[in-house]
């Protein structure tokens, strides 16, 4: 028999709250710890002109002030020096530019250093097994430790900046051991807990989301764990799955409460270094698309947690889905900027989603800027699954994507018999908004564990208080099914009565031509005033190759895995992979100001730095691009990060 779960529902005593007039502050999902204040003008001391992390530094701005390079001379902007990075892995790695060095990976796996003026190579490491793809993070004590801070093999290693050595004085033998840490009563996973989320760094301290360990029911737990940069020590851990006594554990059954996992922040984080806090947006638990095991709202998962810095001790959270049967992880770093409502300056951090919507919160204490409403959702019908009745949506700011996907709107660039064949699905299975949950009719799901935003597709400009989404539409086929092997029974933590573990063929649904199922705009671009919350455009983003030689323009790029980039030179750089683009637009509309074709793909997240007053700007090249493959793209040509800056002399 199940035993009951108190529901945590911050956002509906926020409704309730705004509707009787209440201070909504009174409803803060804040912590023991004392809540932090701001000590002077938020973000006054973020530094915008330096690169030396993920993403362009711990605030995970995505934003540069350098303005050599402006609306006025970007066209000029030409190749100034390219690093092919070889056989292997496309580069998604984001470059870090410190040190008076530039830091990528080569198609070995391996990290390089490089002259960032010239694209020389300095230096190149000799780590054994896999590296974080995406990036790295900086630190020095001022004196001459330098040290690049890297997840490999499940190992954190504190490698020497100057050299690409391993230093053996940090943790065991040059290393720590990401499972070591795990409670006592938690079987350690076979393999090593690596990820790709490089972690952040607040002061003397790299924090770390570790992974889930296992695509499956049982999996350990996804805790975040801070560690003394000099020494490897371990400093404190944070459970995204509350251990017994702590806030939030009565939101999960507490049999076998210590095999269930997930609620793994596999995507970015955030740091604010006036406030002390570490912001973690945290993921689905196991199993992504069936909960019937795992009843209640399950804290931590699919929630953005504020985290003291120093201690590990939660300051506030809120938790953006409950009981989540869509794998909707929050899949950016949250944002962060100070902006003028009623007169108040009001610190904030911004939260984007795979479904196309924006939570934004007072940053100090998690007050809703705009009132979230616990909304009714349709029903499961799987049998033994525990569904939310309503989830939290934002009233505001208006989604950056459709919210439906409907017979009406299917690709009118597909094939007719694929066309066909998707009207038909449409009449027998399950389709709605974000919400439906999955069926064993089957249910179009969208915008899709893979659409909206994701990994490095938003950018702000803190100054402006601007936002800008890179989002992509990739609707989802879920058509759940009973697995009643006894291996599979055994391996489902509280697997009794109707509670059966359910599997999935995953179906993204791209057709005969390679292309998506819904139809255009593929990708968008919509930038946001955060000051009032509104929408100052939202245009399409990029261009499909095989359309443009039809003559098809104006569609968005398909499936998109690029960062923009803002700089106080009024400019958006952004890359995209079906048209092997990258482009300089007008950051107030949105307008292409300067355009550049590659001969392969572009994604990942370019960096903006200065060397001896000349601003450069640097792109990963290479591959065909995510979910690409079957449009019919030429061979790429070679992969390599591309450097762009203005002509000597023009500066």
């Amino acid at each position: 028999m199940k035993h009951s779960i108190r529901r945590h529902r911050p956002a509906l005593c926020l409704l309730l709250a705004s509707a009787m007039g209440l201070a909504l502050g009174a409803c803060a999902t804040t912590g023991a710890a004392q809540t932090a204040s701001a000590a002077h003008e938020a973000g006054a001391s973020f530094d915008y002109e330096g690169w030396d992390g993920y993403l362009g530094g711990g605030d995970s701005s995505q934003y540069s002030s350098l303005d050599q390079i402006n609306r006025s001379n970007v066209s000029q902007l030409e190749v100034a020096w390219e690093f092919p990075t070889g056989d292997g892995t496309p580069p998604l790695f984001s470059p870090v530019v410190a040190g008076g060095r530039m830091y990528v990976q080569n198609g070995a796996g391996q990290l390089v250093a490089l002259n960032p003026a010239t694209g020389t190579q300095l230096w190149e490491s000799h780590l054994a097994g896999r590296i974080g793809v995406r990036g790295v993070n900086y630190w020095s004590d001022g004196a001459g430790d330098e040290r690049l801070m890297v997840i490999n093999n499940g190992v954190l290693r504190a490698v020497n900046a100057a050299t690409g050595e391993v230093i053996q004085s940090f943790g065991t033998d040059g290393g720590v051991d990401l499972r070591a840490a795990l409670a006592d009563d938690v079987t350690p996973p076979g393999g090593p807990l690596q990820t790709n989320n490089p972690g952040r760094i607040y002061r003397d301290t790299i924090i770390i989301s570790l992974p889930a360990g296992a695509y499956d029911y049982a999996s350990a737990p996804a805790d975040i764990q801070a560690y003394d940069i000099r020494t490897g020590a371990l400093k404190w851990v944070f459970h995204t799955v509350p251990r017994e006594g702590e806030y939030g554990y009565d939101t999960w059954p507490a049999n076998e409460h210590n095999l269930v996992g997930g609620g793994h922040n596999w995507s970015e984080s955030t740091v604010d270094t006036e406030l002390g806090l570490v912001f973690i947006p945290t993921g689905t638990a196991r199993y992504d698309f069936y909960g019937g095991n795992r009843e209640g709202d399950n804290l931590f998962a699919n929630s953005l947690v504020a985290l003291n810095a120093e201690t590990g001790e939660r300051v506030w959270h809120f938790q953006t889905v409950h009981h989540d049967l869509w794998d909707f992880d929050l899949p950016v770093a949250p944002k962060l900027m100070t902006i003028t409502r009623n007169g108040e300056r009001i610190p904030i951090v911004i939260q984007a989603t795979k479904w196309g919507t924006i939570f934004t919160f007072d940053r100090r204490d998690g007050t809703p800027i705009w009132p979230i409403v616990e909304t009714p959702v349709p029903a499961s019908d799987v049998p033994g699954e525990h569904a939310s009745p309503t989830q939290p949506i934002p009233s505001w700011p208006q989604p950056f994507m459709r919210q439906e996907f409907t017979e009406a709107d299917i690709n009118p660039y597909l094939p007719e018999a694929d066309q066909q064949a998707l009207r038909e699905r449409f009449a027998t299975w399950r389709h709605g908004g974000p919400f439906m949950p999955p069926s064993i009719q089957g249910t179009i799901a969208f915008p899709g564990h893979n659409g909206g935003a994701n990994w490095g597709t938003v950018a702000v400009d803190p100054e402006r208080q601007r936002l800008y989404v890179v989002s992509r539409e990739l609707p989802l086929g879920l058509r759940i099914q009973a697995d009643t092997r006894a291996s599979a029974l055994e391996a489902m933590p509280n697997a009794t009565g109707e509670d059966l573990p359910y599997r999935w063929p995953v179906d993204f649904m791209l057709q005969s031509n390679g292309m998506v199922a819904i139809k255009p705009p593929f990708s968008n671009l919509t930038a946001y005033d955060m000051n009032t919350g509104e929408q100052l455009y939202s245009i399409p983003n990029g261009e499909i190759m095989t359309l443009e030689e039809q003559g098809i323009t104006g569609v968005g790029a398909q499936t998109p895995r690029s960062g923009p980039v803002a700089t106080g030179g009024g400019l958006l750089f952004v890359n995209t992979a079906s048209d092997r683009a990258f482009r300089a637009r007008d950051a107030d509309t949105g307008a292409v100001l300067w355009e550049h074709r590659f001969d392969a793909g572009t994604e990942g997240v370019p960096a903006v730095y200065e060397v001896n007053g000349r601003e450069y700007i640097t792109v990963p090249v290479g591959g065909v691009g995510h979910f690409l493959g079957g449009l019919g793209l030429p061979e790429p040509g070679p992969s390599r990060y591309v450097t762009f800056a203005l002509p000597e002399g023009s500066q």
